[in-house]
């Protein structure tokens, strides 16, 4: 009789691992609505798993619906009130819900938004993500309703202290908002020397861009590359250079050195380095090039609205 109910045990626990690990692999692999339905018909049956209960809010985000993953999120904090994740995945599903609603309904969840990031963080003094949160909640948000640079500041400092590049990023993105150029340079520089990832070299990148200058992003984007050796990196040269028309021949050398080392992992499919060099050969006054380069273009991806808008200026 023990030795049955044992197996009984182990099966029933085999086919709960089997389901989460099934979940996991379908929301790894953007699957979201096989996750949806392998932790519906789980929670079934197994209405108080907690891991099922937190993937299906997990599948409903992706899909965003915010809603639905609301409804997951709030019964796992009310099953478990101590647990800072579940407080700050609430919160980032009623934030999102905040952006796709009228103004005037989204003030009334803000509170609801800043008190779950707020709890997260006081939950767990190492929680990095609901620190950004909150950088990101009191940066974007009016002073009329909340919002504030300072409080955004002490939350970066918060995260300086947890991890130094977090720390400066978070410095950079308050400083590029509360404009105050100078210092967010500065902070993103610090950045790339602490921690040196892509993420940081592209953060400086995107901020020489909104500053309009792009020289200083191709110098940016050109350290990188040399540091990380990475295709994506010869786009970014091209993009910048089609865009401000600036250094067109090393941003034509770009693109087709893309275009030869190309491969599913770069991200931006070849279409958009054709529309780039397009714009290149228009730069240069050279219609009969810039009409071969967006027609490829067209060819690959015909439903691209600037391709077709592009090729009517030529």
């Amino acid at each position: 009789m023990n030795r049955f109910l044992f197996i009984l045990l182990l099966s029933s626990f085999c086919f709960s691992q089997t389901s989460i690990d099934n979940a996991e692999a379908f929301i790894a692999k953007k699957e979201f609505v096989k996750a949806q339905t392998e932790m519906t018909l789980f929670l079934s049956s197994n209405p108080n798993d907690l891991k099922a209960i937190e993937l299906l809010g997990d599948a409903y985000g992706h899909q965003k619906k915010w809603d639905e993953a609301i409804e997951q999120y709030q019964v796992l904090k009310q099953k478990r009130p101590q647990n800072a994740n579940y407080h700050y995945k609430y919160g980032g599903a009623l934030g999102m819900k905040a952006l796709s609603i009228s103004k005037v309904r989204a003030l009334g969840i803000i509170g609801d938004v800043k008190d779950s990031f707020h709890k997260a963080a006081q939950l767990d003094p190492n929680h990095i993500d609901a620190r950004w949160a909150l950088v990101e909640l009191y940066v974007s948000l009016p002073g009329i309703v909340g919002g504030s640079f300072s409080k955004a500041l002490s939350y970066a400092e918060q995260l300086e202290q947890l991890s130094k590049v977090d720390g400066y990023l978070a410095k950079g993105y308050v400083y590029e908002y509360d404009d105050e150029p100078e210092l967010a340079e500065k902070y993103y520089r610090l950045a790339i020397k602490e921690g040196g990832s892509v993420t940081c070299y592209d953060k400086l990148t995107n901020f020489y861009e909104e500053q309009e200058q792009p020289e200083k992003a191709i110098g940016n984007i050109e350290e990188a590359k040399d540091k990380h050796q990475r295709n994506a990196m010869h786009y970014q040269i091209g993009k910048v250079s089609a865009d401000y028309n600036i250094q067109l021949d090393k941003g034509e050398k770009c693109l087709k050195a893309y275009l030869s080392n190309h491969s599913a992992k770069d991200g931006v499919p070849k279409e958009w380095a054709y529309y780039r060099l397009s714009q290149i050969y228009k730069h240069r006054n050279n219609s009969t090039e810039a009409l071969v380069w967006i027609n490829k273009a067209i060819s690959g991806l015909p439903d691209i609205d600037v391709f077709h808008e592009f090729k009517a200026t030529l």
